[in-house]
Parts: structure tokens; sequence; C-alpha cells
């Protein structure tokens, strides 16, 4: 927003508010590298929560490890860590079905919806070329709203029953967004987008902190990344133009 605002009635503005939009975008990536790369590695927790996975048989985290300058491998810990019982990925994908299916079902309606299908909402509106935009900023900030409120013990929802049930009534959005784009003016959309960024992060923090559970090595989040990152591949695809065209 601020891009758009600075440069919203100096010629050619869009051009001007892109590029300060991706150079700062790519700054900020760049830090976060190198706060990665240099800084995590040495936190107090991250060392003690890498160091327990090592102790549970982990040999993913040695190099991590190594980064944080801890060198705890040894011949006897190898040892004792083959003799830990693992689930292999087979196993943790069978016991953990409905929760790959939820975080799948989740961005799949998601990512239907947001970006393009908002973008592509061209009609008439108070807000005219800020419409958009508004829509972007409302569903990333009520996003991270959502993303906050299981930390509210009473609030968390924990029941596979219930994180699936809400997963798929989720899906009466489609509609929802269908009737309100054809019918209703801007205020009833950006609710709407607003609904959409809150369920979105509250489901997905709560999915991802009710599973997986007592395992001795966690690769279930990484089966869930594939899951995410190839369901966002295949859709940026088809939203590659509707994302430049919000961000100008």
């Amino acid at each position: 927003m601020l891009t758009r605002g600075m440069f919203d009635n100096s010629e050619n503005g869009l051009r001007k508010g892109a590029l300060l939009f991706f150079i700062l975008c790519t700054i900020f990536e760049l830090l976060c590298v190198l706060l990665y790369a240099f800084v995590f590695p040495k936190l107090p927790i991250v060392k003690y929560y890498r160091s327990k996975a090592a102790s549970e048989g982990s040999k993913t985290v040695s190099a991590d490890l190594a980064a944080g300058g801890i060198y705890s491998h040894s011949e006897e810990d190898e040892a004792n860590s083959t003799k830990q019982e693992r689930l292999n990925n087979k196993e943790l994908l069978i016991q953990n079905t409905d929760y790959i299916m939820d975080m799948f079902l989740i961005y799949l309606l998601t990512l239907s919806i947001f970006p393009g299908f908002l973008s592509e909402d061209t009609g008439s509106h108070s807000l005219g070329s800020w419409y958009a935009l508004v829509l972007i900023v409302m569903y990333n900030v009520w996003d991270l709203v959502g993303r906050y409120i299981p930390l509210i013990k009473c609030l968390k929802l924990e029941s596979r029953k219930g994180l699936m049930i809400s997963v798929f009534a989720r899906f009466l959005l489609i509609p929802a967004f269908y009737f309100t784009a054809k019918y209703a003016d801007q205020g009833y959309m950006i609710f709407l987008t607003s609904f959409l960024g809150l369920t979105n992060g509250y489901l997905t923090v709560c999915v991802l902190t009710s599973a997986p559970k007592g395992y001795k090595v966690n690769v279930l989040f990484e089966m869930k990344d594939v899951v995410l990152e190839g369901q966002h591949n295949n859709v940026s695809r088809d939203d590659t133009n509707s994302k430049t065209y919000v961000f100008l």
C-alpha cells in the first residue's frame, strides 16, 4: 500500500511502485536468508530442539547442529539411534492421511479464490484501483490474526473430525464469493475476503500443531510441505498475471 500510494499520481507510477515493491521484497528475503543461516542456528531454543531430534535418531539435523556449534554425533549415538523404532514415510502417511488432506484442501480452496478470483473482480467500485489492493491487505491481516487464535487454548480446534468438518465447510465460500461478486457491493466482498484469511490462518495452525504426536522422527511436516508446495506451484502458474496486477 505504501508503494502504491507514493506513486499514485506520478508518471509511470504503477511501474515505479512495482519496481520499488519488488526491490524491498528482495532485500527483505535476502535478510531472512542471512538470519536463518547465521543467527537462527545459534538460538538456544533451536539448539535444544535440534539436539533433541538428533538424540531420538534423526540424521537430518547434523549439519544444522554443526552450524550452531554443536557436535554430538558419535559412533555410540549412531548405534543407539538405529535401535530406535521409526516409521517410514508410507506408514506415517497412512496414519495421518486426514491431516494431509486437511492441508491440501485448505490451500486448494484458498488459492482457488486468492488472489486470482479477487483480482478478476473488475466491476465498478468506489475504491477504484485501490479495491484489489485492499482485498489483498485484508486477507493477509486476518490470516495473521487467525494464526494467533490457537494460542488461546479454549479456541484451539484439535479434534480430527472437527478439523475435517471445518475444512469441508469452508467450501461454502465458493458460492458465497460467486454471488457476492455478482450481486453484492464491495463491503460484503471485503468481509468475505477477511473471513477467508482468518479461517486459512486458523485452520493451518490447528492442523500443523495437532499433528504429528508421539513419533521418534518427525518427517510428516516435510510431507505436508510437499503437499503445500505442489499445490501452490500449480495454482501460481495460472495466477502469475493476476498477482502482478494486484501488486501493481
